[in-house]
């Protein structure tokens, strides 16, 4: 057949105008989003605009902020019961706004000090409802905003230990990507030293506590275990206890999470260590066999790898096989173009 009557692939009319460099770069659909660090990239001609200017809020991710109006909401609904059965509660009081707020937070984390307990029983219900919806709505939301806060502290940690090495930023993600977990785990467990020398030396300088009491109340406290034999009992104390048992309580969970996930991984890794470097058998061979044609492709020995692995079992690959046939219309083992319009047509 002649070069002049050669057939031509017919391009869709918005790829036609379009330079071929351009289109080998498409992304696809289900590709995930960049990630672009603000400051990182250079402004063009085309982004320079008019300085807009935006709120602190504006600049958080949107998931914190949702967990901010989550805790404000909750707070300012307990604040207010409690502000209404005050009376009702007794203990040392400092201010009733203050009272109601403290005790709220107190109630919420599972703290419990003692030094205010509801007396009546309409403040015992409200307590009881408050303690069980604070565990379970509270702890779920505040998890998210601890993460998305560990998570920028380790990206800033991995970037301070390459700043001399000039590393890009492809490097350092690759690094978080990496030892993510074990990243986690060293940032909150510095997080949570901090947070126990501040609060053992704001309780000895204000609550005016001996060293060993201060940090007893301490880890009383962050660990939720509140005997309420020593607790914030001044104005500022409890102002100051108001912000702190929040972040310790959440610190201290975010920590025991963390070492799990770790050890996770780490006996993940041993079994991934032990499956590659396990010498194959012929039952290894019969069982990777998944056409039953007597030989091992590529695509077999990296599934049975995954299987022993962990990474996938035989359900999921009972799924995914059940979908190729489906999408495989014409029952040629392989997906064509022609396949994927017949299946979407059908």
């Amino acid at each position: 057949m002649a070069g002049g009557n050669r057939m031509q692939p017919v391009l869709p009319k918005t790829l036609k105008n379009v330079d071929p460099r351009r289109r080998r770069l498409r992304r696809h659909k289900s590709a995930p989003m960049a990630e672009f660090v603000p400051g990182e990239m250079n402004d063009t001609k085309d982004n320079q605009s008019l300085p807009r200017y935006e709120s602190i809020l504006d600049k958080l991710h949107p998931s914190f902020r949702r967990v901010i109006l989550y805790l404000v909401i909750y707070v300012t609904i307990g604040t207010t019961c409690f502000y209404f059965v005050q009376n009702q509660i007794k203990g040392k009081k400092v201010n009733g706004v203050l009272d109601s707020v403290y005790f709220c937070v107190v109630t919420m984390t599972t703290v419990g000090y003692g030094d205010l307990v509801p007396d009546s029983a309409t403040a015992k219900l409200l307590a009881s409802f408050f303690v069980f919806s604070g565990m379970a709505f509270g702890g779920m939301v505040l998890s998210k905003g601890a993460d998305y806060l560990v998570e920028k502290q380790e990206k800033l940690l991995i970037k301070a230990m390459h700043m001399r090495d000039k590393a890009g930023p492809s490097e350092i993600l690759e690094e978080i990507k990496t030892n993510k977990v074990r990243d986690k785990c060293i940032v909150i467990t510095a997080s949570l030293v901090v947070l126990i020398v501040v609060g053992t030396v704001f309780l000895a300088k204000v609550e005016k506590l001996s060293t060993i009491d201060a940090f007893y109340c301490v880890c009383s406290t962050i660990t939720t275990l509140g005997y309420g034999d020593k607790s914030f009992s001044s104005k500022v104390g409890r102002v100051f206890a108001i912000f702190w048992i929040l972040t310790g309580t959440i610190c201290v969970a975010q920590f025991f999470l963390y070492v799990a996930e770790l050890n996770t991984e780490r006996r993940q890794k041993e079994l991934v260590k032990w499956v590659l470097t396990r010498r194959m058998t012929n039952v290894d061979l019969e069982e990777a066999d998944l056409d039953n044609d007597g030989v091992v492709g590529a695509a077999e020995f990296v599934v049975y790898k995954l299987k022993e692995m962990g990474k996938i079992n035989q359900d999921d690959i009972s799924l995914l096989l059940d979908e190729f046939e489906s999408l495989d219309i014409d029952q040629s083992g392989t997906l064509s173009t022609a396949d994927l319009t017949l299946a979407q047509s059908s």
